[in-house]
């Protein structure tokens, strides 16, 4: 058994178990995002708080988040992503456990606090770890792969959650919610191979840092800053159509409910193809650019086509779903321009300032989140990617 386990081992790559272990990682992440949409009927009900006060616990969660993710990816870049990337799931599994463990209205906003903390680690150190062990030629497919592990879960936290909340109530799904955590964690330190940089990569990172511009100066280059708002107008984008696509095509059109929410799950179903076929593209060409400058505007161009048309039920979910996988097509290109302005050793840093715009973006775009119970749920698919 040992040897077939080796011989199994040695046929895979071992950038392709960095691929598999970053993007459960990043599949958590996204879980642990919408953990409490599904359950917030249940845990208002038991603490019997208004859906203001259940925002306190979100607003906690968002804004450490934001506030640490930058310095989270200067920590990434000096000692390396694997250990905080570890220690981040522990932090988000062992938050959600206890939370789930006490009764208390307050501890349970400590506690979606404190996962916020781990939150702010998963994009630098997911970033840095496929920056650094996939091969330049693979890295687009990486990219895209590690977007689709995030959609994926948040497609699954729902059913899932529900599930174990009939079971075993709200306390028992954020329990098992958060031994999904410890299980990847535990997946990640077990891999020994692959897992740390190979000194020749580290002696070409420390090099390449030591030639960057220091600290936040190189955050504050133009460059950056334009990925930056590159990320913020995304964030924008996807936030204004998860949260209030279903009304406005009512009040546009007049659009049933029920035919605007399949237009919106087309929308989100492609987005996830997208993302794939993506990744596909950006192995193939290097004018990572151009593709995302033509992606935007096809969204725009159906976009306008749905505002500005009253089409029917057909039509709409076909442009819908076209624009969604548009939408997904430029994630891996946007994650190939952000990698080529960053310098080697400066990736943590870099991926966890410019995906600081998912916060600044989804605040923007989302600024009536906590209108309802249903309505969250249903606007809150993804923050981010």
């Amino acid at each position: 058994m040992s040897q077939a386990s080796e011989l199994l081992g040695a046929r895979i790559a071992p950038h392709t178990r960095v691929v598999g272990a970053v993007s459960a990682a990043h599949f958590v992440s996204h879980y642990y995002i919408l953990l409490l949409a599904p359950l917030l009927p249940f845990v208002r009900a038991d603490y019997g708080v208004s859906y203001t006060e259940i925002g306190v616990a979100l607003a906690a969660f968002n804004v450490v988040t934001a506030a640490l993710q930058a310095p989270a990816g200067f920590l990434v870049d000096r000692v390396g992503a694997r250990l905080p990337l570890v220690g981040a799931l522990v932090i988000g599994g062992g938050a959600f456990a206890i939370a789930g463990l006490v009764h208390s209205y307050w501890v349970l906003v400590a506690m979606f606090a404190l996962a916020g903390v781990g939150n702010a680690v998963y994009h630098p150190a997911d970033y840095s770890l496929l920056s650094h062990h996939v091969p330049s030629q693979r890295i687009g497919q990486a990219f895209s792969v590690h977007t689709f592990a995030g959609m994926l879960g948040s497609a699954v936290a729902p059913p899932t959650l529900l599930a174990m909340q009939s079971v075993w109530s709200w306390r028992g799904a954020f329990i098992g919610a958060g031994f999904v955590g410890f299980a990847v964690a535990a997946l990640i330190m077990a891999m020994r191979d692959g897992a740390d940089i190979v000194p020749a990569q580290a002696q070409t990172a420390r090099a390449a840092a030591q030639e960057a511009p220091p600290g936040w100066r190189l955050l504050v280059s133009p460059a950056i800053l334009l990925n930056l708002m590159f990320f913020v107008m995304l964030a924008m984008m996807s936030g204004g159509v998860y949260n209030y696509s279903v009304v406005a095509l009512g009040a546009l059109h007049g659009t049933p409910v029920a035919t605007a929410n399949a237009a919106l799950t087309g929308f989100l179903l492609l987005s996830a193809v997208g993302v794939l076929a993506g990744g596909l593209l950006v192995g193939r060409t290097s004018r990572h650019g151009t593709v995302a400058t033509l992606g935007l505007v096809a969204i725009a161009l159906f976009t306008l086509l749905v505002g500005e048309f009253s089409l029917g039920a057909l039509a709409l979910v076909g442009a819908m779903a076209v624009s969604g996988f548009f939408f997904g097509a430029i994630m891996p290109s946007r994650d190939m321009i952000v990698r080529e302005v960053t310098p080697p050793g400066s990736f943590g840093k870099v991926f966890g300032f410019v995906t600081t715009g998912f916060n600044i973006g989804g605040s923007a775009g989302s600024s009536r989140r906590s209108c309802s119970a249903r309505s969250w749920t249903m606007a809150r698919p993804a923050c981010y990617s």
